[in-house]
């Protein structure tokens, strides 16, 4: 591998480096995943081979379980699946999803050993599992999936110690890479990448991980393109630099997210926004109108409601209830509104849930402010080529179009496919589509600007020969942790 090396980070271990200068949007590497599966909860509704969501499926008629596209998919993945389908058969149900992940990860080290290719950097043996720092509990979940796992395992396969098996499983729970469909959009499968697992973390990263799924539409499987992470610089790196990624969100107070680091990865985060609290203050901050600011009584009083509907809020968005979903949301900026900064996590929280529900109702103009206001706070916490902005900004310049403000719905899609085209390039479907609706925004803005009647007339002309469209039901927000949560 040319453009990184391996090398030892005093404090931290292993870790990777650049070799050469690198600038904003150039691929340092790509790897495709030593094995991948599907989510239990996505196994009826994406192609096991390519992870598209597809409407319609086709089911193998062996284990009755893998699902595809069509016959190049299946034929695609039968190397991967031909053990698995076996297994399944013999086994009588599915695993769960760590376990089949985990004999996916063994056949392959018994068949190749576990470094596959040249410019695999470390083997799966050497891989950190952090099985001798888990809290109890996760240990007492560990040691279940091993005696699962050794009752799916075919007696005809070659055998394994009760170590091997933990040490695989352990990998998984610390560094199981969250798969999303072709989009990009929601988490859909978990891999595993050994090259991946050797990038250290940092709240405030100079690389960004991104998946694409490559192209699964030739019908020759000899041309499909394999799943695998592009590794991406977010800006200019130095030779020698050492190369880090995010492996959470960073729209969380420092303390909250060395919480997380230590709970699902075993160390404590000494970056320096950790250590200096970076950002804290902006992310807790309350409102000040001509140096006045409100009673430390009245945020404490206006954060602790805010927590409880939140989770009122997600309580009633899983069941369904969107419409109570709107009803809390708007009730609690209201009282948000008087006491916290525009950049405060929970009015931030609150406007990008009831921004996503809005659009789904299609109560769009609402949508539409509510969304401006979160990416204006976005955009002072975030680093400025995030992609988790990227995709805020995107969404938020489709409800202006969609809401007919054409001028701030092109300015914000722009602003968009400017930082999705360093975080993810040229050739993923999402910065195409950008493209496309860059494109299209920017001649119904010559229209605009030339006639703004005429553009008004046409527009709604086209809405009405049109059927009301809902939108996919609003989700829990992208994939914004690097590794899969446990």
């Amino acid at each position: 591998m040319e453009s990184v090396d391996v090398f030892d980070v005093p404090g931290k271990g292993r870790g990777l480096r650049t070799t050469k200068e690198v600038w904003a949007g150039d691929v340092l590497f790509a790897e495709p995943s030593f094995a991948a599966v599907v989510f239990d909860s996505m196994a009826e509704h994406v192609c096991h081979s390519c992870f598209r969501r597809q409407p319609k499926l086709h089911r193998c008629g062996q284990c009755k379980f893998a699902q595809y596209c069509n016959r190049t998919c299946q034929r695609q993945a039968w190397e991967e699946h031909k053990l698995e389908c076996a297994a399944i058969k013999a086994y009588g149900k599915v695993p769960n999803e760590n376990i089949r992940l985990a004999a996916r990860i063994l056949w392959r080290v018994d068949k190749e050993g576990g470094i596959v290719s040249d410019t695999q950097l470390i083997s799966i043996d050497d891989l950190e599992n952090h099985v001798s720092d888990m809290l109890p509990e996760d240990l007492k979940d560990l040691k279940m999936d091993v005696l699962h796992f050794l009752d799916y395992w075919p007696r005809y396969s070659k055998p394994h110690k009760v170590e091997d098996v933990s040490h695989v499983l352990g990998l998984i729970n610390c560094n199981g890479f969250s798969m999303s469909d072709h989009r990009g959009l929601n988490a859909v499968g978990v891999g595993l990448f050994p090259n991946l697992c050797l990038i250290n973390h940092d709240c405030w990263p100079n690389c960004t991980v991104i998946l694409n799924n490559g192209n699964q539409t030739a019908v020759n499987t000899l041309f499909h393109t394999q799943r695998r992470i592009e590794l991406r610089a977010l800006g200019k790196i130095s030779t020698g630099e050492e190369l880090t990624v995010a492996y959470v969100d960073f729209l969380n107070v420092s303390s909250e997210r060395q919480r997380q680091l230590k709970q699902q990865y075993f160390f404590d985060c000494t970056c320096k926004h950790c250590t200096e609290h970076i950002k804290d203050d902006l992310m807790m901050a309350a409102k000040e109108v001509d140096d006045n600011k409100p009673s430390e009584e009245e945020v404490k009083e206006v954060t602790e409601y805010s927590l409880k509907m939140l989770e009122k809020m997600e309580k009633a968005r899983v069941e369904g209830d969107y419409h109570e979903v709107v009803k809390i949301s708007r009730e609690c900026l209201e009282k948000q509104e008087k006491v916290l900064a525009d950049t405060h996590l929970y009015m931030l929280r609150v406007l990008s849930t009831a921004s996503e529900v809005l659009s789904y109702l299609q109560f769009i103009d609402e949508a539409a402010t509510y969304s401006r206001r979160m990416v204006e706070g976005y955009m002072k916490l975030y680093h400025p080529n995030n992609a988790a902005l990227g995709m805020a900004t995107m969404r938020a310049g489709v409800t202006h179009w969609q809401a007919g403000f054409i001028e701030v719905g092109h300015s914000m899609i722009c602003k968009a496919y400017a930082i999705i085209m360093i975080t993810h390039g040229p050739t993923h479907p999402i910065t195409q589509d950008l493209e496309a609706m860059r494109r299209q925004t920017e001649m119904e803005l010559r229209m605009f600007q030339q006639n703004e009647y005429v553009y008004h007339s046409m527009r709604e002309a086209a809405l009405k020969n049109q059927p009301m469209s809902m939108r996919p039901e609003p989700v829990e927000e992208g994939i914004k942790n690097l590794f899969r949560r446990k």
